[in-house]
């Protein structure tokens, strides 16, 4: 049994035609017409395979299948069919659809399961304007409370987020009944483009996910003194922009030392006060950031980081605030799913490959309520989170029959 290579691409053209950006890429952020529309492309294909469909209080889309021998819980497959600004067509979009064929394809085949199979599309996953991200995930894990969801606005429009979810075909007031709770599903299997290289570099189509990487974040304020650009004296000055640099090349050399490719750190937010030419820069912020699965590495490179600063505050007689902003520990995969995607890689002749994830997931949410796992497709040169995201359908075509050859193993392995 394998999956329709043919539709599976058509459907993937189908679904980037919703959002088209100006700049090549898909722009499909939460609550915008082009959202809206991809919701109701993804509802009416449920629809057409006679699947139930369900839409959640925080307007997460289930698609159910009720084909099945039992009334064992569901398992389910998903991801999230939202977009960064001019982003990729696959990211979220190929797990959802890949989710959907699977379905398809056990139905044409008139296989009857013992579980009911189910796709899920969460709400958005991808950081928008109501400073939300895995918006939909965290919610029904209870992550999100109410008062966060009611109280968010639009950074740019002041919209309100109830009305978007609303428009969705959500309400935010019914949150705790929609609520998963433990072994509410019998497993969940997020399939994803890698957004990195490792696959691309090997020239294979899939991995397995062992863990989720840990994201540590540091919003840190340097205090120097801002003075005249001209009459300062170079030996006199307090610069915090000289300082927060010095930082930055710390970090750097504190990660590059680690010598291990699954742990990376960055400053991507900068800023600096007043910010003019003729000042000698008095305060700067940034968000420092830490991504490793290893809690000791982080612990570590967290403590040479602080030694650093340190000598620059006492050098530069500068002073650094740091506040954490964000802890978020590692996750394992869950061994069942892990063995599970193994054994269907291998089973279709391909290499096994096992890979961290380096960046977050709704999947990351999952773990919480259900046995979790996720398989990576490869990523064209790496490229992710861009017009030029790229996913070959010969890739698309493995990832699809191993996730249909692991619901299968799963549906008579699990109770």
């Amino acid at each position: 049994m394998k999956i329709n290579r043919d539709r599976i691409q058509q459907n993937l053209a189908e679904l980037a035609t919703f959002g088209i950006d100006p700049q090549g890429g898909l722009t499909r952020s939460i609550g915008s017409e082009s959202e809206l529309e991809a919701r109701k492309w993804l509802i009416d294909k449920a629809q057409a395979l006679n699947a139930a469909v369900v839409t959640d209080a925080i307007a997460n889309i289930w698609i159910v299948t009720t084909r099945s021998t039992t009334n064992l819980k569901p398992i389910t497959i998903g991801s999230h069919h939202d977009t960064v600004p001019n982003g990729g067509k696959y990211d979220g979009a190929l797990g959802v659809l890949l989710g959907l064929e699977v379905m398809q394809t056990i139905i044409e085949n008139k296989v009857s399961l013992k579980h009911p199979l189910q796709v899920v599309s969460f709400t958005a996953e991808e950081p928008n304007p109501y400073n939300i991200s895995t918006m939909g995930s965290r919610s029904v894990t209870g992550k999100l409370s109410q008062e966060v969801l009611n109280s968010a606005t639009d950074c740019f429009t002041g919209a309100l987020l109830t009305d978007s979810i609303r428009k969705a075909g959500g309400d935010i007031s019914n949150l705790k009944e929609a609520q998963l709770k433990e072994n509410d599903m019998a497993a969940f299997i997020e399939c994803h483009i890698e957004q990195g290289s490792n696959l691309y570099k090997k020239n294979k189509s899939v991995a397995v996910v062992s863990k989720i990487t840990g994201i540590y974040r540091e919003q840190i304020t340097v205090e120097g003194e801002a003075n005249h650009a001209g009459t300062t004296l170079m030996e006199d000055r307090h610069d915090a922009l000289l300082a927060a640099a010095e930082a930055c090349l710390a970090l750097e050399k504190t990660i590059v030392g680690v010598g291990r490719n699954d742990v990376a750190g960055t400053v991507g937010k900068f800023s600096i006060f007043p910010n003019a030419a003729n000042i000698i820069p008095g305060k700067a912020e940034f968000i420092l950031e830490i991504r490793t699965p290893d809690e000791q590495t982080k612990a570590l490179a967290i403590a040479e980081i602080t030694t650093a600063l340190n000598g620059i505050s006492k050098q530069r007689a500068v002073q650094f605030n740091r506040e954490v902003i964000l802890n978020q520990a590692p996750v394992n995969m869950s061994p069942v799913i892990r063995e599970a995607l193994a054994n269907s890689i291998q089973n279709r002749d391909e290499e096994l490959i096992t890979l961290v994830s380096m960046a977050g997931h709704d999947a990351v949410h999952m773990t919480d309520i259900t046995n979790t796992g996720m398989l990576f497709v490869q990523s064209i040169d790496g490229k992710s989170h861009c017009a030029d995201e790229e996913t070959r359908i010969e890739d698309i075509e493995v990832a699809g029959n191993v996730l249909l050859d692991t619901i299968l193993e799963l549906d008579k392995i699990l109770e």
